[in-house]
């Protein structure tokens, strides 16, 4: 997969992302919201993608120092998107096996670490419950700008509603035609019966009916939209991004 770092800066795709990272920052405002979840209502939704390339987005900042977490115990995938090896990572550091200065991957130096899954646990429900992971979570907040952590998704198991208890915010993906609005909506609900702070949604895959467009990213903003996922306002205006096929 290529990751917009390897495209041309005035790509649609690149532009798309740094719409994105703006709302994120103006929701920001008052510097409470460091770490951010992403999840989607069920799998290939494109959630891995998007927060790769969102983290990417977010390291070309100014004296910002942003860390990527894979946080899909089950089924974990940024060290392929990055080509990386994933036999150390998180559950190392939870175990006590190695410190993170060992186990975490530079991608830009001073700007963007990954930390990948490491080994997969038998209990990965267990493990995001733990004292552990809770204190792993706010010890790396001082070390870093924004965290944004990968995890399954949240219409399939619950490990995405715990981890939004340990986030400031959640980015909700939603795949254009491969996801059923009812589940998407359920999935929904999930989070926010645990008061998770949803920022907005990413819509994905949308093929435009126009033909020098091929996907579509945007962000709900109210009540008024295609495909609503719920009357309450997520964001405070509308915005509608047109990709074209790289």
């Amino acid at each position: 997969m290529r990751t917009i770092d390897r495209l041309d800066g005035k790509s649609p795709i690149v532009e798309a992302y740094r719409s994105i990272r703006t709302n994120i920052e103006y929701a920001n405002l008052d510097k409470k919201l460091k770490v951010i979840l992403v999840t989607s209502t069920q799998q290939n939704e494109g959630k891995s993608t998007i927060i790769a390339n969102l983290a990417i987005s977010f390291s070309s900042l100014q004296d910002k120092k942003i860390l990527l977490i894979d946080g899909d115990l089950r089924n974990p995938s940024l060290h392929r998107i990055f080509e990386l090896s994933n036999s150390k990572g998180m559950m190392d550091v939870l175990k006590g096996d190695k410190a993170l200065d060992k186990v975490i991957y530079h991608l830009q130096k001073g700007k963007l670490d990954l930390l990948t899954t490491g080994i997969m646990p038998p209990n990965p429900g267990e493990v995001l419950v733990t004292d552990r992971m809770k204190s792993f979570i706010e010890e790396i907040r001082e070390d870093y700008d924004y965290i944004f952590i990968d995890s399954p998704p949240v219409g399939i198991v619950s490990d995405a509603s715990v981890l939004s208890q340990l986030s400031d915010g959640v980015v909700f993906v939603i795949s254009s035609g491969e996801v059923e609005m009812d589940f998407a909506k359920l999935a929904k609900e999930k989070l926010m019966n645990v008061d998770a702070k949803i920022l907005g949604a990413v819509l994905n895959k949308y093929e435009s009916h126009n033909s020098d467009y091929g996907y579509y990213y945007g962000e709900y903003y109210g009540e008024k939209k295609k495909k609503k996922l719920s009357k309450k306002n997520i964001f405070k205006r509308k915005k509608r991004l047109k990709i074209k096929k790289a």
